[in-house]
């Protein structure tokens, strides 16, 4: 579904990304893990369209996307959530989640402005999908809460379903898990699971939390200075030798990023 070929990234005279390849595959949940500064933000960011990589290839669904624009990425079937949370902090919560339905619109503005029956069909349905994510993720309650007044755990929630009411097949999680709590953790570890199952898409999230990765993926990749140190199963990941330097390193020397 998602293969990423020999990404190079470069900032001036420094590699962030020194030729990483990996692959996605459909319904997977893949977990991209490395030290602070290993180079996980930027690759994300090539995936993503933030970023256009140095060298090497992108490719979704069979199709190339090196370098396309971040506001395709939708239409094209991949969501995207933010670490820094990228929600209108005084909308409520229904209007945010609708919000990441507006860019699938195809019936135009003049269309909706006249209520023509293709923008009211594209309506209901928006509407149908809001229903279903605010019971998923349990935001029923808080609806038409302004998002700013909201708990950051909840407000994570919110910004789950606004990735994934346009039906994305490819979900890309920038550290879900970051500011929640143990409990929140452990709900969080079961509702990615639960969205993997009842949407049939494929996630890939970068995470610092180490349970929570190798408690949801079934593969992971790790990273370090910009290579790739491992890839392959959660358990075979923990127990790579180059994978537990890295992380020994980490705590040995306070690397930041």
């Amino acid at each position: 579904m998602l293969q990423v070929s020999d990404i190079v990234v470069r900032f001036g005279g420094v590699t962030a990304v020194a030729g990483v390849s990996f692959v996605v595959d459909r319904h997977q949940i893949c977990g991209l893990i490395g030290p602070n500064g290993a180079g996980k933000t930027t690759l994300f960011n090539c995936i993503s369209g933030i970023y256009r990589p140095t060298e090497g290839q992108i490719s979704f669904e069979g199709q190339v996307i090196t370098g396309a624009p971040r506001h395709s990425m939708i239409g094209r079937g991949i969501g995207r959530t933010f670490q820094n949370l990228a929600l209108f902090r005084t909308l409520s919560v229904r209007d945010n989640v609708l919000a990441g339905a507006h860019s699938l619109g195809h019936a135009g503005f003049l269309a909706s402005a006249l209520r023509l029956p293709r923008a009211r069909h594209e309506e209901a349905a928006a509407e149908e999908r809001l229903r279903h994510l605010l019971a998923l993720l349990d935001l029923e309650a808080v609806a038409e809460v302004p998002v700013a007044s909201l708990p950051f755990g909840t407000q994570k929630r919110v910004e789950l379903a606004r990735a994934l009411i346009s039906g994305p097949k490819l979900l890309l999680l920038d550290e879900p898990a970051g500011g929640l709590n143990h409990g929140e953790v452990d709900g969080l570890a079961t509702l990615l699971q639960d969205i993997r199952r009842q949407f049939a898409l494929s996630i890939l999230l970068v995470e610092h939390h180490m349970n929570l990765v190798m408690r949801v993926s079934d593969k992971v990749v790790a990273l370090d200075f910009g290579r790739k140190i491992a890839d392959g199963t959660p358990e075979e990941v923990r127990n790579e030798p180059e994978v537990i330097r890295a992380y020994l390193g980490e705590d040995a020397h306070g690397r930041a990023a």
